[in-house]
């Protein structure tokens, strides 16, 4: 596994004012997205998503992997957890929320091959 940065995502209360503190703090480019989420922002080198409605307010790192079925076996088998794989979202990839042993979350991403 490399462990780049790939994406993070914010879950807050307010989407929308998440959206405009962070593309205002670090000036990172507003993209519009599907009713899910309220948009994601174009950081220098990985993608923020940014979605409302989420009652515990967090920040999820995401880091790439070229097989995310293998990788997931691996968190398993180091004694962290794993939830189900995503469906394949077009311009993402695949993505997996995961748990260290001790409970830290962090997910994993395989990206699009374009």
């Amino acid at each position: 596994m490399s462990g780049r940065l790939s994406h993070v995502e914010i879950g807050v209360f307010d989407g929308d004012r998440a959206l405009v503190f962070f593309q205002q703090l670090f000036g990172w480019s507003p993209q519009p997205l599907g009713a899910e989420h309220n948009a994601w922002l174009q950081a220098p080198s990985f993608s923020v998503g940014v979605h409302g409605d989420d009652p515990a307010a967090r920040m999820v790192l995401y880091f790439q992997v070229e097989d995310l079925a293998g990788s997931v076996l691996q968190v398993r088998a180091l004694g962290g957890q794993a939830g189900a794989l995503s469906e394949h979202e077009p311009g993402f990839g695949r993505f997996c929320l995961c748990h260290d042993p001790q409970g830290v979350c962090f997910g994993l991403q395989q990206p699009d091959p374009s």
